[in-house]
C-alpha cells in the first residue's frame, strides 16, 4: 500500500521536473566570426571571453582639411557610449580620446587599430584592435584584441562643412558590438 501512495507522487514530481525543463532557455549560441571579412578577424589561438552592445554618441568637428587651403571636412573627435551586456545591464563604458574600454569594476584600456573593413552605407566601419595592457584587475584584464561588430549609424553628419561653421561639432548616435577576446 505504501508504494501506491509513492507512485502519484513521484509522477506528480517528475511532471513538475519536466515541465520546467521545458521552459529552460537554451544556451545562447556561442559568437562567431566565420562572417567577418578577413581583416578583422581575430588570429586563431584567442577566445571570447565577454560581448557587449554599446549605445551611444560620437562627436565630430568641422575643420579645415591638412594641406589642402579651401577645402573642409568632418573629423572624428571621439566616442561616448555605455557597455551593456547582452540583457542590457550596463556593464562599462567606451570613450575617448584616446580610446578607452572600462569596466564597472574600475578596469579599462586603450587599444591600437589594426584594420577596418566596410559595414555598408551610413554604418561606421567594422575594426578590430589589438589591446594595450589594462590598468587595474578586473574584467579588462588579459584582452588581448577587441572587435567592433555589427555597426549602426555613426558616420561623420551630412551637414555642411565649410569656412562659415569650422570648429563647429555635430553628435551622431551609433551602436556597435564590441567583442572583447583573450588568449586560449
Amino acid at each position: 500500500m505504501p508504494t501506491f501512495r509513492l507512485a502519484p507522487l513521484a509522477l506528480l514530481a517528475s511532471a513538475a521536473l519536466l515541465s520546467a525543463c521545458g521552459t529552460m532557455m537554451a544556451p545562447a549560441p556561442m559568437y562567431s566570426q566565420a562572417m567577418l571579412p578577413d581583416a578583422v578577424k581575430v588570429p586563431a589561438g584567442h577566445k571570447v571571453v565577454l560581448e557587449t552592445v554599446g549605445v551611444g554618441e560620437i562627436t565630430y568637428e568641422c575643420r579645415a582639411k591638412q594641406g589642402m587651403a579651401g577645402q573642409f571636412e568632418w573629423v572624428f573627435v571621439g566616442p561616448d557610449a555605455k557597455l551593456m551586456d547582452r540583457a542590457g545591464k550596463q556593464i562599462g563604458t567606451y570613450y575617448g580620446p584616446p580610446a578607452t574600454w572600462a569596466a564597472n569594476d574600475g578596469s579599462k584600456l586603450t587599444a591600437t587599430q589594426l584594420a577596418v573593413a566596410p559595414a555598408g552605407t551610413g554604418n561606421i566601419p567594422l575594426q578590430l584592435v589589438k589591446a594595450n595592457p589594462a590598468m587595474g584587475m578586473g574584467a579588462m584584464h588579459g584582452i588581448s584584441h577587441i572587435q567592433r561588430v555589427a555597426t549602426q549609424g555613426g558616420v561623420a553628419p551630412a551637414a555642411s562643412c565649410d569656412a562659415m561653421n569650422v570648429g563647429s561639432k555635430q553628435i551622431v548616435k551609433y551602436q556597435a558590438d564590441y567583442i572583447f577576446w583573450k588568449a586560449a
